[in-house]
């Protein structure tokens, strides 16, 4: 069914009762005219004909036929009625309109004459009374009073045609006044209308003008008041909104919010970098559209289905895989069986998962390291005091071994020591920068590394300008390229040559270690700084290294704002580059 305006509903109806009230006051009052005039008519005719009841004698002769047409016709003329005089038997005795006596009682209508004879007053819509005249008990005439048929008719309908204009005339007036009440009902509530409109839309500034009445003038005052109350706490809600976005996009942790029918409910910047959102928008998209982990979306089920926080870790599989610490609520609803939704916090774990695994290698590194010698130095003791001190050249052979042993765990815990002391630079902010000529440190290192090159006939060539400078801590960047020089001087063949380079551009320093020795595998690279990592262990240990001196290259590197790279072929040799940044930072 079509809806209407308030107004059209209205209006109708107003105009019907104001319509059919006025064409029942219309009928009535036509009606009430009529029987009026016709009464007043009647009354009318019979006064004329008592008149000339008076100027009727004892009998009628034809002397006073002359006088009574004369009579009769001053009173019609009066009256504006027709009057004539007849005799008992009908005949016609005078009349005013001067018409010929040969009328008689038939031409007039005999049952009148009958009733008039009898002593009644006929009176018809005709308009036309017969009054009888009794002189002695005696009717001596009759004398009939009448207007032309076509006279009332002519008046009745003049009258009808007044009647009926001026309702229709007030009708229209009446229409008029129903359609501007029927507008003036309606216009409150057409303005009631903006008013939600403009609410609707987010203006509740918008207010409603009080009414003429009480009840709209209530009303508007009402709503004027639920706005500013919604304001109000529309304010709030998107303050604690923006509140709430803030925290969440301040957050490290990820915060993933789903419902019931698991559609995402929130999913913040850490979240959506965590999972690997596709979507632009993924707010109220299913969650199988928005995290892709399979591991993930069971989780997210289990939370679901328990009423109890769960925590799990979840593997991101990628280019390299990344480990999640995943925590889970279920969202309390008491509109809803099955509960509310979850809210799952997502940590990225795997820094600590790495730096546990690399302190549990570390501890049992480290205990693998020192035992070696302790093992050595302890068996070769116990021979010593079960009798081989006896024998000198055997005493001497074993004490050699210890003190070998002995230097290998000293320079295992210098290197631990010297390790922990550039860590603690690192975090420190008292580590000296200042403004060194690369060349010389260079030249530093190439000399304290002459001894270790001339026995293994390797040649270390310098190519650097002097023109080249760093800001640096030279003790320990000068420790950090002597580690670097001192394993491509081991692992290199008697003969070759060592390259130690440096040039400087408009964002960095580079300081590059290269040697022609026998290169490292690829599946090394990538551990290759960690403590007590070998990619030989049996010839770094015949060579005397701990496995400290390249994870000590690279702490001293990070100290330095810089990073290290490392290049290499197997059977070519390897390039190890210190990279530092010229907006490192300056003297500290």
């Amino acid at each position: 069914m079509a809806r209407k305006r308030l107004l059209w509903q209205l209006f109708p109806s107003y105009l019907f009762v104001s319509t059919v009230s006025l064409a029942a006051i219309a009928w009535f009052a036509t009606h009430w005219a009529e029987e009026q005039y016709l009464a007043s008519l009647t009354q009318r005719l019979q006064l004329t004909a008592r008149l000339v009841d008076r100027e009727i004698g004892q009998a009628l002769t034809e002397e006073d036929a002359e006088r009574l047409r004369d009579a009769c016709a001053q009173l019609a003329q009066a009256s504006d009625a027709n009057l004539a005089v007849l005799l008992p038997d009908g005949q016609l005795f005078c009349d005013s309109s001067g018409k010929p006596r040969s009328r008689d009682l038939a031409e007039n209508g005999g049952r009148r004459s009958a009733a008039a004879l009898a002593g009644a007053i006929a009176a018809q819509n005709s308009g036309a009374i017969m009054l009888p005249v009794e002189r002695n008990g005696k009717t001596v005439a009759l004398v009939e009073s009448s207007v032309a048929p076509t006279v009332v008719r002519q008046t009745l309908h003049r009258m009808q045609l007044k009647l009926w204009s001026a309702a229709f005339a007030i009708g229209v007036a009446g229409a008029a006044l129903c359609l501007v009440v029927a507008r003036r009902v309606s216009r409150p509530f057409e303005e009631m209308r903006d008013v939600a409109e403009h609410f609707a839309s987010g203006d509740l500034a918008y207010k409603l003008a009080g009414g003429d009445s009480v009840e709209m003038t209530g009303l508007a005052g009402a709503l004027n008041q639920m706005a500013a109350q919604l304001e109000e706490r529309l304010r709030t809600i998107v303050s604690q909104t923006n509140e709430q976005q803030a925290v969440l996009a301040s957050m490290v942790e990820g915060v993933l919010a789903i419902d019931a029918d698991q559609r995402v409910i929130t999913l913040n910047k850490a979240a959506a970098e965590l999972v690997g959102n596709p979507l632009p928008n993924p707010i109220s998209r299913p969650l199988s559209e928005v995290v892709r982990n399979a591991d993930l979306r069971r989780f997210a089920n289990s939370v679901l289905a328990a009423r109890e926080p769960l925590e799990d870790d979840v593997i991101l599989h990628g280019e390299s895989d990344r480990v999640l610490q995943v925590r889970g609520t279920a969202l309390g609803n008491p509109q809803r069986p099955g509960g509310g939704g979850a809210v799952i916090v997502l940590s990225d774990v795997t820094h600590l998962r790495r730096l546990e695994m690399i302190r549990r290698d570390f501890v049992a590194n480290v205990s693998h390291e020192l035992k070696t010698p302790i093992t050595s130095i302890k068996g070769f003791v116990e021979t010593l005091l079960d009798g081989a001190l006896a024998n000198p050249a055997d005493a001497e052979r074993f004490l050699r071994i210890v003190s070998t042993q002995a230097d290998r765990l000293n320079a295992i815990i210098e290197d631990l020591l010297s390790l922990a002391k550039i860590e603690q630079s690192e975090r420190a902010t008292d580590l000296v920068m200042e403004r060194t000529t690369v060349r010389e440190l260079l030249e530093a290192v190439a000399h304290d590394c002459q001894a270790k090159s001339d026995e293994r006939q390797i040649v270390v060539r310098i190519e650097c300008d002097q023109a080249v400078w760093a800001r640096i801590n030279s003790p320990l960047l000068e420790q950090a390229v002597t580690n670097l020089l001192d394993n491509a001087i081991k692992y290199s063949e008697p003969g070759r040559e060592v390259l130690l380079s440096a040039a400087r551009n408009e964002v960095e320093t580079v300081i590059a270690v290269s040697d022609r020795g026998c290169g490292i595998d690829t599946e090394h690279l990538p551990r290759l700084f960690e403590r007590f990592y070998r990619v030989d262990k049996a010839r770094s240990r015949k060579l005397g290294g701990t496995g400290l001196g390249l994870a000590i290259v690279k702490h001293i590197v990070q100290a330095h704002c810089g990073q290290i790279t490392v290049d290499s072929t197997p059977g070519e040799g390897s390039v190890f580059r210190i990279h530092l940044p010229n907006t490192a930072p300056a003297e500290r």
